[in-house]
């Protein structure tokens, strides 16, 4: 059965408030949480953008039994393979079981270009993400590795390791990417709302090498009291996500995409954010998606009132959907 997690979203809210609603949501009934691993927010109005990792630990101490996961990049620019990897194992160690899945992605310049080095184009962010990858991989396996190459390690091992291994799984927006992915991550972790596009993601993936390997979503939504507050808070809110995968890699600064983002309508959401008043309206749907085989669907309302969303979902659409 297909798990649901509550986004964990740095970029809007403090680290403090976001540990009090990931509580809330375990005693709701979400199974587990997920996090973008940021520098920064994506415009200055959100305010905010907590370091993952420390507050993973945090999260992890302050709740019973939840799964979490985390999408990062090791591309070598914030971070060393070695130290995520480092992060990834104490975690593990620490809390055993609890993070069974880490997402890497090949980064956006408004997060990693802030290393000073130079911010290449697609094709060779990902050559240093699957190397960085491969990195880790071999790390938490117990190997002392020396590595050179794009992203060098010298005689780096990890001396602090869990017994359960922890599944790094590659990011992909596009079909491109997604079978690339398959070949060598041990799953895929996507984005989208279209069901008919999220299956040409997933069967891409399949066809690249992915068979048999699980497969993750995260899904954008926005659920507030009235269909024209819903549809305000995501154009407040989220708006800076529809600019597209080319803009969104390469912009340096929350205040270049709010320039970049000043063009997008109200109407627009809708495209890439899935938006009602009614929390029976999202069953039919995330059901939908369900259905197409995710091990795990991260759910992220994207608007302000987080507590009136876990409050709706654990008490009429999470329970609808395990029914």
């Amino acid at each position: 059965m297909t798990r649901f997690s509550y986004h964990i979203s740095h970029e809007q809210f403090p680290p403090g408030e976001l540990l009090q609603l990931v509580q809330e949501a375990e005693a709701a009934g979400f199974d587990g949480a997920f996090s973008s691993d940021h520098l920064q927010p994506w415009a200055p109005a959100q305010g905010h953008s907590g370091f993952a990792w420390a507050w993973l630990g945090a999260a992890m101490q302050a709740t019973k039994g939840l799964q979490f996961g985390v999408i990062s990049v090791p591309g070598g620019w914030r971070y060393s393979p070695a130290v995520l990897a480092q992060a990834v194992a104490t975690l593990g160690a620490m809390f055993p079981g609890r993070l069974p899945w880490v997402a890497l992605g090949s980064g956006q310049a408004m997060n990693e270009a802030v290393s000073g080095q130079p911010w290449p184009e697609k094709a060779e962010r990902n050559a240093r993400l699957k190397e960085g990858a491969e990195i880790m991989r071999a790390l938490l396996a117990g190997e002392t590795v020396t590595h050179r190459g794009r992203v060098s390690v010298v005689e780096a091992r990890l001396w602090s390791r869990p017994e359960q291994a922890t599944r790094l799984v590659g990011a992909a927006t596009s079909e491109k990417t997604a079978e690339w992915l398959g070949g060598w991550a041990d799953g895929l972790l996507t984005v989208g709302t279209e069901p008919a596009t999220l299956r040409r993601t997933i069967e891409a993936f399949r066809r690249g090498g992915g068979e048999g390997k699980p497969v993750y979503l995260k899904v954008d939504l926005c659920l507030a009291a009235t269909e024209e507050e819903a549809l305000r808070q995501a154009h407040e809110q989220w708006r800076f996500n529809l600019l597209g995968s080319d803009v969104n890699w390469e912009l340096r600064s929350p205040a270049q995409f709010e320039t970049a983002a000043r063009f997008v309508r109200p109407e627009d959401m809708r495209q890439a954010v899935r938006i009602s008043a009614d929390p029976a309206a999202f069953v039919d749907w995330l059901g939908e998606c369900a259905a197409l085989g995710f091990e795990s669907i991260d759910l992220h309302n994207v608007g302000t009132g987080q507590r009136a969303f876990i409050e709706a979902f654990g008490e009429k659409v999470l329970p609808a959907l395990r029914g």
